[in-house]
């Protein structure tokens, strides 16, 4: 049986009591405390002191305080009033006190419960919040990537077009030149044609050295004999198709490019790295094999060794047909052409090549009838081949459609 302690002391104003009890000597971490709104209790094996109190208090607000070996209650009143004594006058009915100790017990266990789920509730509330505050600022952050990248794809795209637009005024320009550039070439040779056929005029006509109409006549010449002996043709062609001012520039146009050969040599150079011929089937090589870069390359080599050599432009105008370079196509087509004048018989195959080649480029560029024109100057020299006509044939067509659109 515990001891029940009674000298305890209180004090009271009208809003606060004051309970003293006395430890006896007892520990304080032995103490065992509890509080309600009626009732107190401080068990210190072997004391008990319990105390139902005489009015209500703020349970919430009170203070228990263990100082100088006692246990001193510090409680609120939940009425301000005096109350004159500390305990209920039922404090020595044994049923009574049970009942309150019991009803304080579960008034305490609910109050803890509700304490417990409210905490729990602002743990969940806090928790939650801190979920939404999350989830803004990760949606914060995903506009702002989404900003950065949309203003870098509208960058992007703004660069593009304009680098589009770039490339399209350089390709008219580049069309232009071309253009031109054909049209003197076209115009040079009608010239020459319309100049070899005043000279071809004036050979079968044998007014060779033709004088203007209103001069005097030339005299009669005097009855002689003239002994003729032929020298060695170059060309195995019949007189009478001869072409002998077209075939002896041609030969001096090859051999200054043979020439050309001896003053190139570079001295730091290997004998085969000297040799444009070498250079050539060299860059042949590499175009058979696919590698069209590395032909490129041993062909400008080789024009740089001997720069009056039609088929090294030719070959390399193949290799950036292949690699689809049309400009610079056309450009060394056009120089292998310009190399391989006057037209003869014995260039006419070269001729043909870079034709169809430039042709190819034009077409490959969307400028038909540039293409068509130089088919049409291949099938010229080449009348018997099908596949040239065949496809100057389909670039018919395509003009005709456009034009039909």
């Amino acid at each position: 049986m515990p001891l029940i302690v009674k000298d305890f002391q209180w004090e009271e104003s009208e809003s606060i009591v004051w309970i003293t009890v006395p430890l006896k000597g007892v520990k304080s971490h032995k103490v065992d405390i509890f509080s309600s709104e009626e009732y107190l209790k401080v068990n210190y094996s072997p004391y008990l002191f319990e105390c139902c109190l005489a009015d209500k208090v703020d349970d919430t607000k009170g203070t228990a305080q263990i100082s100088n070996g006692a246990v001193i209650f510090r409680l609120y009143k939940q009425e301000p009033k005096i109350w004159g004594h500390v305990k209920a006058q039922e404090s020595d009915d044994r049923e009574f006190m049970n009942r309150k100790r019991e009803e304080a017990q579960k008034r305490v266990q609910q109050r803890l419960e509700e304490e417990s789920t409210k905490k729990a509730e602002n743990k969940r509330a806090h928790e939650k919040l801190a979920i939404n505050e999350m989830m803004k600022i990760e949606e914060n952050e995903r506009n702002r990537i989404s900003g950065v990248k949309d203003s870098e794809r509208q960058k992007a795209t703004e660069d593009l077009e304009r680098w589009k637009e770039e490339q399209r005024l350089l390709a008219e320009k580049e069309k232009e030149r071309l253009l031109a550039a054909q049209k003197e070439e076209i115009d040079q040779e009608k010239e020459k044609s319309r100049e070899e056929r005043k000279r071809q005029k004036r050979i079968r006509s044998g007014n060779i050295f033709e004088k203007d109409k209103k001069s005097e006549k030339a005299p009669l010449r005097e009855n002689g004999k003239i002994i003729v002996t032929h020298t060695a043709r170059v060309f195995p062609t019949p007189v009478r198709e001869s072409q002998t001012p077209q075939e002896e520039e041609w030969l001096k146009k090859q051999a200054e490019a043979r020439k050309s050969i001896q003053l190139s040599l570079d001295k730091d150079l290997s004998a085969e790295e000297q040799n444009p011929q070498w250079l050539q089937e060299k860059g042949n090589s590499f175009f058979a094999s696919g590698d069209f870069k590395s032909a490129i390359n041993a062909y400008t080599h080789a024009i740089h060794l001997t720069p009056k050599l039609p088929s090294l432009y030719s070959n390399r105008a193949a290799c950036h047909l292949k690699l689809r370079n049309f400009f610079k196509c056309i450009e060394d087509c056009s120089k292998a052409l310009d190399l391989l004048h006057p037209p003869v018989p014995q260039n006419a195959a070269s001729r043909c090549k870079a034709l169809v080649r430039r042709g190819s480029a034009f077409c490959q560029l969307e400028m038909y009838v540039e293409g068509l024109r130089d088919y049409e100057g291949a099938l010229a020299i080449d009348k018997s081949n099908t596949g040239i006509a065949k496809d100057a044939e389909r670039i018919r067509q395509v003009i005709q459609s456009t034009a039909d659109d």
